[in-house]
Order: structure tokens, then C-alpha cells, then sequence
């Protein structure tokens, strides 16, 4: 008997002999609330060992996961590895580390698949050694072996963009849209939303294209100088994600239209943030990544625990646009850093 399967009968008849006990006292709520608690609201050392694979760790969106996932590892008393390339976003950097955590005596794996197809197969592999899968922002094409998804509303960040440029713009003119990756599901969840709240509600606005940088801002500049060359009276441009945003400030200086074109990002990176209140960004989609991390965390101990009941297989969280104007209201949206 391997040490794994041995670990999850004992964990099994915990669980049972803790329901035992349930039925011969009193009762609790066994969910994994918004406190960061388990049922029973034991902190201890579980000696659970939680794998957490970010799309790429030096992300400021995935710096602020990890140091929520590092606070809630804590409040749950469990081991977390927190581990991913820092230097590109691609599934060839990231199958590594993958592989490398599968290889180790882990309890559940939490990853951000940089491409829904080429990290299916790792869900499968995981699945099969006994290992939860838990996805957060992004994920993989077939979800019917994960254990649950975490993510923001993608397609509804789209759609809210595409409002807010409407309305940026008076209701006319071009626009384009720089995103990361058409095999991103976050990407093209945003592209998606934007693309059809235009069509549906918008007809004098006129999306005259939709470009990938895979997330190198230097390819963003170059597809977005294209686009204001092609296209001298644009008046809008939507970076689906926070390194074509990157990009496309670079593009927007490098043509002096700061301020003349207008700029909606992705995500609330603190350099983002004072770039919208200097004018350079007109609007920003902010996401929730440390409510993810904390989110998925609760769901693997409870996965490992066997409380499949406490699960909510798709958590979808909502996102805000952040303006100058409402800046009050929306700086805690900001992310965190290191």
C-alpha cells in the first residue's frame, strides 16, 4: 500500500469518525466559509500538502494570489507549494512544474492552465494517482475530472468593457482589442464579451479587429502601432489582459495619442492604477485573484477531507471597473504585492 492511498483511508475515517461524533453532540455548519475556516474550525497542522502551479509567478495578478494563498494555507494549517516559471506564460514552462508536483507526495493540485488543451492531460494524470484538481482564473477545455473552478467573470468583464468604451467614445467609431492568447479561456472569454456586447448593443461602434501578443507587451506595441496605422481615426482600444495593456501604452505613447485614444485595461496592477489617475488608462477591469486563491484552497482541504457537499463546483467572481472618477470607492481593488 502506497503512502498516498494510506493517507487517504485514514483521512476517510476521519472523516467518518468525525461524523460520528456530529451525530452524538452538537451539530456545525462543515462548510469552508468565507472565514477561511474548516467545519470544525480547527486550525491545526493537518500535514496536508497543497500544490498551487500559477500561470507565471512574477504576474503581478498571480503575485496577489499567492500571498492570499500563503495567508490562507496558515489560517488552514497546510503545507502549500506555490511554484511556477517566472519568466514566460506558456504551457512548454509550465508542464514542468507540474509534472515536478505530481511526482511528490501532494494532496490536491491548484493550477492556472496556460492553455486549455495542453495541461488536459495533467488533470487526467492527477486525477488517476487520486489527486484533486482544483483551476483557478483559467481553464481547461473538458472540466468533467476537476474538482471545481474558480474564476472572474470573464465574459462579463468584456461585456463591461464594452459598455464603458461605448460610453467613452459617444457611442461611435473604431475600435480595437489586443488580447494574450485565443487558446487563454480567460482571453477569450474577454474577447468574446466585448465582441458581442459590441454587435448587440452598439452598431455605430466599429470593431475593426482583434490581435494577440501572447502575453509579450514588444508584440503588443507592434500589433497596436499596426492598428493605429491602418486606422488613423480610431478612437478606443480594449487590452484584454495586463501585458497587451503594457503594450499598448508603450504603442499609444510611441504615437503621442495618450489621452486622444481611449484606453480600457485588464486587471488593477498598482502601475495600472496610477496610470489611470495620470489619464493614460480611461478604465480598468478589475478581477479578485486573492478571493480565487483563498476560494480554491478552501475547496482542496475539503476535497481532501471528502466534504464534497462543501464544494461549489464553478465559483464565478464579479468584477468592478475602476475610473478616476470612482477611485474612492474602487482603489482597494488594487492589487497586492510583494
Amino acid at each position: 500500500m502506497n503512502r498516498r492511498f494510506s493517507k487517504r483511508l485514514w483521512t476517510l475515517a476521519a472523516v467518518a469518525a468525525a461524523g460520528t461524533l456530529a451525530l452524538s453532540g452538537c451539530a456545525n455548519n462543515g462548510g469552508t466559509g468565507t472565514d477561511g475556516q474548516n467545519g470544525d474550525g480547527d486550525n491545526a497542522d493537518k500535514n496536508y500538502r497543497i500544490a498551487f502551479i500559477p500561470g507565471i509567478s512574477s504576474d503581478p495578478f498571480f503575485v496577489a494570489m499567492e500571498l492570499a494563498a500563503q495567508e490562507e494555507a496558515k489560517k488552514l494549517g497546510i503545507e502549500l507549494i506555490y511554484q511556477g516559471s517566472a519568466s514566460d506564460y506558456s504551457p512548454q514552462t509550465q508542464l514542468p512544474f507540474v509534472d515536478g508536483v505530481l511526482a511528490q507526495d501532494i494532496d490536491a493540485l491548484i493550477m492556472a492552465p496556460t492553455d486549455g488543451d495542453a495541461l488536459l492531460t495533467s488533470v487526467t494524470k492527477a486525477v488517476a494517482q487520486g489527486v484533486p484538481v482544483i483551476t483557478v482564473d483559467t481553464t481547461v477545455t473538458d472540466q468533467s475530472e476537476l474538482t471545481a473552478h474558480v474564476t472572474g467573470d470573464n465574459e462579463d468583464g468584456g461585456r463591461k468593457a464594452a459598455q464603458t468604451m461605448a460610453e467613452l467614445i459617444g457611442g461611435s467609431g473604431k475600435v480595437f482589442v489586443i488580447s494574450g492568447s485565443p487558446t487563454i479561456t480567460t482571453d477569450s472569454q474577454r474577447v468574446e464579451g466585448f465582441t458581442k456586447e459590441i454587435e448587440e448593443n452598439f452598431p455605430d461602434v466599429e470593431l475593426v479587429g482583434v490581435d494577440y501578443a501572447y502575453s509579450q507587451p514588444s508584440e503588443a506595441t507592434t500589433k497596436v502601432n499596426a492598428a493605429l496605422l491602418n486606422n488613423p481615426d480610431i478612437k478606443g482600444i480594449f487590452a484584454a489582459e495586463g501585458n497587451s495593456g503594457v503594450g499598448a501604452v508603450a504603442a499609444l505613447r510611441n504615437s503621442n495619442l495618450i489621452g486622444e485614444v481611449a484606453l480600457i485595461g485588464y486587471d488593477a496592477y498598482s502601475n495600472q492604477v496610477e496610470e489611470l489617475e495620470q489619464g493614460i488608462y480611461s478604465a480598468l477591469i478589475a478581477q479578485d485573484p486573492a478571493e480565487e486563491a483563498r476560494i480554491a484552497l478552501r475547496a482542496a482541504v475539503a476535497a481532501i477531507e471528502g466534504r464534497e457537499s462543501d464544494i461549489e463546483k464553478l465559483v464565478v467572481i464579479p468584477n468592478v471597473v475602476m475610473t478616476a472618477d470612482n477611485l474612492g470607492e474602487t482603489r482597494k481593488y488594487t492589487y497586492a504585492e510583494k
